[in-house]
């Protein structure tokens, strides 16, 4: 007598098919500069962010933090390499000419609000172009204006003043607007509480959780502050002269470092002499 064959519903096992990545980097390389200046500022670079995630980028100045941002938003273009945006390979020309048919949209929020925001134009102004960079009217975008503002936890009448009538944390906040105006599915936060107080960068960080939260944005947070990158991410990647040299969950990796490089930046006094974070990566 045959043995009974077992049930084949109750037996099979449940493969879960793991969902794409939204940002797919694979062996990227960035050369900046021409002939004898030439240089490798990213040197095959690998990382992956997951849809709604939150992912920290750290590393010295000079590690090349700045330029994957730049580079994802299209500012540089890969030497050797490829990015995938929701599966869609990034063309090599960058995103200045057609757009690829479902290509996710990006956006990068600058360090430097200030320097990023024209003086002779009103906020409403502003974001308008963001909303429509063809037309740049603000009447029909007024009410788009408005709930941007709100999302980013301003009055409606900001609309109406200028760059220089707000702080510094005020500004960071329009810039914000600025980006979120074209509907990214990435927001690229590049130090951008850097420059900010300690209440006003607790403030931007508990703003862009809510952000995250409510418009299931998925986040590349660029930040020399660990504390900061610890507080925002769910995995991190540290750079090192343009190398990955420590990557994983957040917490893992501030627990359990296991690259000496990320032990260093771990223990290192801010103020020891030789050694510095700073912004400009």
């Amino acid at each position: 007598m045959n043995p009974a064959t077992p049930d084949t519903a109750s037996t099979r096992e449940v493969v879960e098919v793991p969902t794409p990545s939204l940002v797919h980097v694979e062996s990227l390389v960035v050369v900046l500069g021409h002939g004898r200046s030439a240089r490798t500022v990213l040197d095959h670079v690998d990382l992956a962010v997951g849809r709604g995630g939150a992912h920290g980028l750290v590393g010295e100045s000079g590690s090349g933090k700045s330029t994957l941002a730049k580079t994802l938003v299209g500012v540089h273009r890969p030497a050797a390499g490829q990015i995938r945006l929701g599966g869609i390979p990034l063309p090599r020309r960058g995103l200045r000419g057609r757009r690829p048919a479902g290509l996710p949209r990006v956006q990068l929020v600058p360090q430097d609000p200030w320097s990023s925001l024209d003086p002779r134009r009103t906020v409403a102004e502003t974001i308008a172009e963001a909303v429509d960079p063809v037309r740049a009217r603000v009447a029909p975008a007024r009410e788009r204006i408005r709930t941007l503002l709100e999302q980013v936890r301003l009055d409606a009448d900001a609309a109406d003043r200028y760059p220089h009538q707000f702080s510094g944390g005020q500004r960071q906040r329009i810039a914000i607007a600025r980006a979120l105006a074209a509907d990214p599915d990435l927001l690229i936060a590049d130090e951008i509480t850097s420059a900010l107080d300690l209440t006003t960068q607790a403030e931007i960080l508990d703003l862009l959780a809510d952000l995250r939260t409510r418009l299931g944005l998925t986040m590349l947070f660029i930040s020399h502050d660990l504390a900061v990158v610890r507080e925002v991410s769910d995995e991190v990647t540290v750079l090192l002269h343009g190398r990955v040299v420590e990557q994983g969950p957040t917490e893992d990796v501030f627990a359990r470092p296991g690259a000496e490089y990320t032990r260093r930046l771990l223990a290192a006094d801010p103020g020891a002499p030789g050694f510095s974070l700073d912004e400009s990566g």
